[in-house]
């Protein structure tokens, strides 16, 4: 068990400091129940860490929210997984990468640890200028690694990976731009949302 701890804290450490190198060794095994076991775990831990946030913050914490925290966020997780999986295949067939279904599973799974760490940069958000904040962040973190593994995981040309992620930046400008950003924000914080309504 902590052998798999050290090994998930340094795959962590490499998707972060060298990308490139990790990304490229991403293989097809046929082993997608661990890439499916690791979202799950992720969105627990992610689930759990903001419930301990709002317990620390004085909420009263329901049978719902507990629930929520260990089931329906899990799930959830794994869901993306698979919803960002169809999105990386997409990409991949415009930008003339890998068209292989579990290599993308794979990668996407590797950088799944960012899935806490945004659920609890979002529950930190306390007002409508943090929100803002966090949000922004956490967007831009999410498509530099989506543009990670487009390029070395998936073996998408370069230029026309660029072009993509591009596409997807100037999408999330026009929301944040235009009133539909507070629909962005109340799925990541209610309370801090209703801030930016006074």
């Amino acid at each position: 068990m902590l052998k798999k701890i050290k090994r998930a804290i340094k795959n962590i450490i490499d998707v972060i400091i060298k990308p490139k190198k990790f990304f490229t060794r991403i293989v097809a095994d046929g082993n997608l129940e661990e890439s499916m076991l690791k979202a799950f775990i992720y969105g627990m831990l992610g689930g759990i860490l903001v419930l301990a946030l709002r317990i620390i913050g004085g909420a009263t914490i329901t049978l719902g929210a507990v629930f929520s925290a260990l089931i329906i966020v899990p799930v959830l997780a794994v869901a993306l997984l698979f919803v960002f999986g169809g999105l990386l295949m997409l990409v991949s067939e415009i930008t003339g990468g890998e068209r292989d279904w579990e290599i993308a599973i794979k990668g996407l799974a590797s950088i799944f640890f960012i899935y806490p760490a945004i659920l609890v940069l979002n529950a930190l958000a306390f007002n409508c200028w943090s929100m803002w904040i966090v949000s922004i962040i956490a967007d831009a973190w999410v498509l530099f690694l989506f543009y990670n593994i487009a390029v070395y995981c998936m073996r998408g040309k370069k230029n026309n990976v660029l072009l993509v992620v591009g596409i997807l930046a100037l999408f999330m400008i026009t929301i944040y731009l235009t009133d539909y950003h507070i629909g962005w924000f109340l799925l990541k914080n209610p309370s801090a949302t209703l801030a930016c309504l006074m």
